[in-house]
């Protein structure tokens, strides 16, 4: 089990079983929402629990994909494409270690010009594949 929660603990989630390998996000919507570039990872539906979910707001970046935040205190938590069956988290939102690394970089043709992307991990203009 993988605990996590929002910077107030107004939300806390728990997953079950492993993590994957995360991806840094550099695109404009993932940065504008966390205020710099997002690391997240995918989980799979059935493996998330969520206790203070009346405190999670839903802002529907596109006709694809929605963003959760803690109202209370703001804390970027989750990234949700309603049609598929996993659900993205932020990886600043889990308690402790994750003991996982992150695998790579995408949408970097968006990423910010007051940093530099130096990791040496694959990086990509848009999504892989």
């Amino acid at each position: 089990m993988k605990p996590g929660s929002c910077l107030c603990g107004a939300v806390k989630f728990t997953v079950s079983g492993v993590l994957k390998a995360p991806d840094a996000c550099h695109c404009v919507q993932c940065r504008k929402f966390s205020g710099h570039f997002s690391v997240s990872t995918d989980v799979p539906r059935d493996t998330l629990s969520i206790v203070g979910s009346e405190h999670i707001t839903w802002y529907f970046s596109s006709a694809e994909v929605r963003r959760g935040f803690c109202s209370i205190c703001g804390s970027s938590l989750f990234f949700d494409p309603p049609a598929k069956d996993w659900i993205g988290i932020f990886m600043g939102a889990f308690d402790g270690n994750t003991n996982t690394q992150t695998e790579l970089h995408i949408y970097t043709a968006e990423k910010g010009d007051y940093y530099s992307i130096t990791d040496g991990l694959p990086s990509y203009p848009s999504v892989p594949g």
